[in-house]
């Protein structure tokens, strides 16, 4: 406890939080630091964004902070929330900015029709803690006295690594049912657990989430997945029902098992392929901002397979084009969530492709099928690599090894390939004009099939040089005439 203290005396005292703590003081206003910073100054956390909360309107917002930025912004204004851009010197005499948002208090009230509140702004900071959504974002530092304020017990729960709400859970989903997901998002991000009460408002509050705008939702399943490690969150949403309108196709992989039919837990060993997906992904790119389109593949590969169950003789269990029907169904969930085009294209693909290399396992590719592999998967082919590793799952660890030197040489051979043939540019020998030039033909379709047939050349046999290329082709157009 004490060293959380002095995490967050430390943050309080930081030049940028010193100066405003001192303009607002001396305005006759106060002044606190607020919510996520607060907390996670007290868990070592880095943060990222300041957040303070003031008894001074909107107005008188503007007129302290004005003098000290180099730039504000007033977008927030109707919701009491002014921004602005400041800096201030360090010890050391460098100049130090960064963002910050300050809201006057606030004191909604929700008709249980919608999750937009009608705004009021509050009199006291004690009743605008009390609206938040976890106790441990309800905690306040009193600027410059340096007094925490925290209504709600929220420092005991964080230490206990406990989520609840301020107010009942009831009340406090029945306000704003986003903080459900937020829920789930804080459960991975934190690692904290969910109270009792909290997980059973959820359950039975799940329906409410209908009210939210799908932008939201989708906006909370992202910060979800971009947490270091997704799968409590996850987990969560599927327990209470919520994950049902969010992501119906995940709780659908828990597959029901009878005794003379086996396989392998697809729900669970989704969340294993997350899981090492990530790993894969912090090992290549330490320090690079969170793969997305990797980590909703990851999650997602192998949603196609109850549709494609079927129970064979001898106890087996079949998920043939498992693939193909995951990347269509894929598609169709990230659309209804309004991903943007790149990454539905970019999802979908690769759950296309995540069976590609498992023929490569069963006997060496030939150069002309790495190629393909290779141009098949085009830019997300270093996502794809990532995919198939952690699609492996096993516990046979002679099969896990297997798969994994296989891997490790196919991606020596695309290396070795790639370096003899430029390969991220496979391209035919001739280019379109060439082929109109060669045949004496006008642009059309002839010409897009004379280029389709070269690459396919190209692709089986490598470069093969402009002569060598043309003659071939006047030996195909020839046939192709008569």
């Amino acid at each position: 406890m004490a060293d959380s203290l002095a995490r967050l005396g430390a943050l309080a005292q930081s030049p940028i939080v010193a100066r405003l703590a001192e303009a607002f003081d001396a305005a006759g206003f106060e002044f606190s630091l607020v919510g996520g910073p607060v907390r996670d100054a007290m868990l070592g956390r880095e943060v990222h964004d300041l957040d303070f909360t003031t008894n001074a309107s909107p107005d008188e917002i503007l007129a302290v902070i004005a003098p000290l930025s180099d730039a504000h912004w007033d977008i927030g204004r109707e919701f009491g929330t002014i921004g602005a851009r400041v800096s201030a010197r360090d010890a050391s005499g460098a100049t130090l900015t960064d963002q910050v948002e300050i809201t006057t208090y606030r004191a909604d009230a929700y008709d249980g029709v919608t999750r937009k509140p009608v705004v009021a702004f509050g009199d006291t900071l004690e009743s605008d803690l009390a609206r938040r959504d976890f106790t441990v974002n309800a905690m306040a530092l009193r600027l410059p006295q340096m007094a925490l304020v925290d209504p709600s017990t929220g420092v005991e729960d964080l230490l206990a690594g406990i989520l609840r709400t301020p107010s009942t859970a009831d009340v406090s989903f029945g306000d704003d049912p986003l903080r459900m997901l937020r829920a789930a998002r804080f459960a991975a991000q934190l690692g904290f657990t969910p109270s009792d009460d909290t997980v059973e408002a959820m359950r039975r509050r799940a329906d409410s989430l209908s009210i939210v705008s799908i932008e939201r939702v989708q906006s909370e399943l992202t910060k979800l997945l971009c947490t270091d490690s997704p799968r409590a969150g996850i987990q969560l949403l599927v327990d209470t029902g919520l994950a049902d309108l969010v992501l119906p196709e995940i709780p659908a992989l828990r597959l029901e098992v009878d005794e003379h039919h086996h396989h392998k837990d697809v729900y669970e060993h989704s969340l294993t392929v997350l899981d090492q997906a990530i790993d894969y992904e912090k090992q290549r790119h330490p320090g690079t901002p969170p793969d997305l389109t990797l980590r909703m593949a990851a999650l997602l590969h192998d949603i196609g397979k109850p549709a494609t169950k079927k129970l064979e003789s001898g106890g087996t269990v079949t998920f043939y084009h498992h693939d193909v029907v995951g990347a269509k169904l894929a598609k169709k969930r990230l659309t209804a969530l309004r991903y943007d085009n790149d990454t539905i294209k970019n999802v979908s693909r690769l759950i296309e492709l995540h069976l590609r290399f498992f023929g490569y396992s069963e006997g060496a590719w030939s150069d002309s099928a790495v190629r393909r592999y290779v141009r098949d998967a085009g830019p997300l082919l270093e996502r794809l690599h990532m995919l198939t590793r952690a699609d492996v799952t096993t516990r046979n660890r002679r099969k896990a090894d297997r798969l994994g030197f296989a891997y490790d040489d196919l991606e020596q051979r695309i290396a070795e390939l790639r370096e003899q043939e430029e390969m991220d540019a496979v391209r035919p020998d001739l280019d379109g004009n060439r082929i109109q030039e060669v045949l004496g033909i006008a642009p059309g379709r002839e010409v897009g099939e004379a280029y389709r047939w070269l690459l396919e050349l190209r692709l089986d046999n490598g470069p093969l040089g402009e002569d060598e290329a043309i003659r071939r082709l006047r030996a195909w157009w020839a046939e192709r005439s008569a």
